[in-house]
């Protein structure tokens, strides 16, 4: 079941992390600071990963309105009169215009920073024939890091984050967690370098 062009690709899936409104779009109650600038890339991304058969998945935060799921730190969010970040159902949690979940992709919801905890990704990552993981979306030191440090643990052969289709709060916070990233052996190109591959 991995791609159906065969080749290159065929054990590879892309992996794109909470790119929802109520983390990109300013004014968000979970607003990643560099993450509405990375719009354009992570659309571009997803283009060029259908064009070439590669399967999406789309992990997104979808927390019960009243907190009950969400990490005892945030809970305070989901008071009475309080903003209930990316609750069900919730326009908050939609992803930001441009991005769509079409027919043949897989959505993952979470409620931890790894998109591996408490979830089936990786049964059903392997179910497919995947081998290969390609990173994108919101934010490097969060959600990211600990998906691909947990991709990276699991032993997937490949585990590439497309540094300009990834964001954190500041530059220097996204340049720091890349490093420690590549250090582990990820592959951190730029969406041009990985449109060339």
């Amino acid at each position: 079941m991995a791609s159906e062009n065969g080749g290159k690709w065929s054990k590879t899936a892309l992996v794109v992390i909470d790119m929802q409104k109520d983390f990109i779009i300013p004014g968000g109650p979970m607003l990643v600071k560099g993450g509405e600038a990375i719009v354009p890339n992570v659309i571009k991304t997803v283009e060029v990963a259908r064009n070439r058969g590669i399967p999406i998945i789309w992990v997104v935060r979808e927390h019960d309105p009243l907190g009950r799921d969400v990490e005892l730190f945030r809970r305070h969010l989901y008071g009475d009169g309080k903003p209930k970040p990316t609750s069900k159902g919730g326009v908050g949690a939609e992803l930001v215009d441009g991005l769509v979940i079409q027919e043949g992709d897989y959505k993952l919801v979470k409620t931890r920073f790894s998109a591996f905890f408490n979830t089936n990704l990786h049964s059903y990552l392997q179910g497919i024939g995947i081998t290969n993981l390609v990173i994108i979306g919101v934010q490097t030191p969060n959600c990211i890091r600990q998906t691909v440090f947990d991709a990276v643990a699991l032993d997937y052969e490949c585990v590439t984050v497309i540094i300009d289709a990834t964001a954190a709060a500041t530059p220097d916070i996204h340049i720091a967690n890349i490093f420690d990233m590549k250090n582990v052996g990820v592959a951190t190109p730029t969406l041009e370098e990985w449109c060339q591959y």
